[in-house]
This record gives structure tokens, C-alpha cells and sequence, in this order.
């Protein structure tokens, strides 16, 4: 009923279209772009519950308060203190080792403002924990939900970003000055 509820919503009140080509693991990082907007973490939550997924996501600590901390965490929340250095990418590399089952959400962009440097700690877990990363576009002029591409490290990481730069190059966020595919 959930998954019905959500892909009603998402599909067709909200007009989105889904396309989505590729294989899904016991284990994988989504890398999510463009993220401009709130509204990125709604598509996404409609669509992971379409599927009927549960996948974890960071978001920064301050959205953590009463009543919508317990509702985040519910939902695979991850608070992540961003003045302070926790060593974060190693404490979910590890767990994407002893789980079974991980699935993690990232936006490069660490902030839905305009940054020319991305946050590189999606390609590091996957490269320790050797899991492909789903490259997974939200474009707001097609009202398109995209991922035709998975990668899987090879230990040149200068090479593969710029791969999957490459790949988001195209895609609008819902405020497109606020996305920048960095130079390499």
C-alpha cells in the first residue's frame, strides 16, 4: 500500500518519471546530484518508498531536533556534525563491512548552496569497502529520476570522479546556478 501511496504521489500528482536501469545490490552508495533544493530529499524519499527501500542518508545534526530528530532517524537518518572532524567515511566503511545489507545515500555537494568543491567521502567508502556507487540524478527540467550508471572504484579516484561528473553534467537542480560540476 506504501509503495502504491508514494509512486502516486511521486509519479503522478507530482508529474515525476522514473528511470532507472540498473542493478541494485545488497550492498551499494547512492551519489545523488543535483542537490539544490529540500524538496531533493522528498523526491527521494517518495521514490525509495515506490520501491519499497529503506536507505540511510546523511543529513547535518542541526535538522536533528525534537520533533524531527526521531522522525530522521526512523526514517535511516544519519546526523553528521560538520565543524568537527568524527572520521565518518571510516565509521560507515566499517559498517558497510560487517552488514549484510548497506545502503547509503550521499549528495557530493554536501550543501544544496553552490559549491565548486565536492565532498569525495561517497567514493572512499565504496573504494575501502569495495561496493559500486548508483549514480542517481535528480532533473527538475525533465522532472526526470535517473540512474543509468554504477561504478565501482578502480583506485584512480581522479579518474572516476571525473567519470561521474561527467555523468551529472546535464542534470537541473531545482535551483540550477546552485549546481557546479567541479573541474578535475
Amino acid at each position: 500500500m506504501w509503495k502504491r501511496f508514494c509512486r502516486y504521489i511521486l509519479c503522478k500528482r507530482l508529474g515525476w518519471t522514473i528511470d532507472v536501469s540498473v542493478d541494485h545490490p545488497n550492498k551499494y552508495i547512492i551519489c545523488l546530484a543535483p542537490h539544490t533544493s529540500n524538496w531533493d530529499f522528498i523526491l527521494g524519499q517518495l521514490y525509495a518508498g515506490s520501491q519499497g527501500w529503506r536507505i540511510n542518508f546523511l543529513m547535518k545534526k542541526e535538522w536533528f531536533f525534537w520533533p524531527l530528530g526521531p522522525i530522521f532517524r526512523a526514517m535511516g537518518g544519519i546526523p553528521v556534525e560538520r565543524s568537527e572532524k568524527h572520521n565518518l567515511t571510516q565509521q560507515l566503511s566499517d559498517a558497510a563491512i560487517k552488514a549484510k545489507v548497506f545502503h547509503l545515500c550521499i549528495t557530493p555537494e554536501g550543501t544544496r548552496k553552490r559549491t565548486t568543491e565536492w565532498k569525495k567521502g561517497f567514493y572512499h567508502i565504496a573504494e575501502t569497502t569495495q561496493i559500486p556507487i548508483l549514480l542517481y540524478g535528480i532533473d527538475y527540467e525533465k522532472r526526470l529520476i535517473k540512474c543509468s550508471k554504477s561504478i565501482l572504484p578502480s583506485g584512480n579516484a581522479t579518474a572516476d570522479i571525473a567519470e561521474i561528473m561527467e555523468y551529472y553534467k546535464n542534470f537541473k537542480g531545482k535551483h540550477p546556478d546552485n549546481f557546479v560540476v567541479e573541474k578535475v
